[in-house]
């Protein structure tokens, strides 16, 4: 009964407080390439609910969540244009940040599974709804902002939500409800993610340089 009651409150209150944070890194990203307070909007907003609506397209899950939500939008215009006034501000609450990044991926993650799992879908479509509710936000973040994104950079991101997602369903596979898989995927998934960034651990890189010429 707790399990039951909780888990599904810690994924939504996760998930609020990860759409927002996401939107004001988002800013500070757009403030990098000097937008108007439109752009910042455009692309907090993009980066924040990004991932669920790629998900629920290619899956064909609709309506999309913050056609159901459209306060979700509001939350994030609002979370970017406070970002876009308290910039010279912001880098003191980096670790903060990254902590709430570390949250949204794997929240996002976990409720990606579950929507497909709702959905009836295999365990490899689940897990790849995951990765996409977790990454693909930054991806067109980082795609509007014309910079590599960090999807396909060193860092370990991608990596964490697939073992994030794989965690969720083995718990499942081994027995455990929904219910009691889920803070045991967020708690190491996190745990995963920050000990990524505490000690710097980088997925190897392909380096070419073509000196035919």
């Amino acid at each position: 009964m707790f399990f039951s009651t909780i888990s599904p409150l810690l994924l939504h209150s996760l998930y609020l407080v990860a759409i927002v944070a996401e939107a004001m890194t988002a800013a500070l990203s757009a403030g990098r390439r000097d937008m108007d307070w439109l752009g910042v909007c455009a692309i907090a907003c993009v980066t924040a609910l990004g991932g669920g609506s790629v998900r629920d397209v290619l899956l064909g899950h609709y309506p999309l969540t913050w056609i159901v939500h459209p306060e979700y939008l509001w939350m994030t215009a609002g979370a970017a244009l406070l970002t876009a006034l308290i910039a010279p501000v912001m880098r003191r609450l980096r670790s903060v940040f990254l902590l709430a990044d570390a949250l949204g991926l794997v929240a996002f993650t976990v409720i990606g599974c579950q929507v497909a799992q709702q959905m009836q879908l295999s365990v490899t479509v689940v897990l790849i709804s995951g990765m996409i509710t977790g990454c693909a936000g930054g991806v067109l973040r980082d795609v509007l902002c014309n910079e590599v994104p960090l999807l396909f950079r060193k860092e370990l991101y991608a990596s964490v939500s697939a073992a994030t997602g794989a965690l969720y369903l083995g718990g499942q596979a081994l027995g455990l409800s929904a219910n009691a898989a889920v803070p045991l995927a967020l708690a190491a998934g996190l745990a995963f993610r920050l000990l990524a960034l505490r000690f710097n651990w980088q997925m190897p890189k392909f380096v070419y340089r073509d000196d035919w010429d």
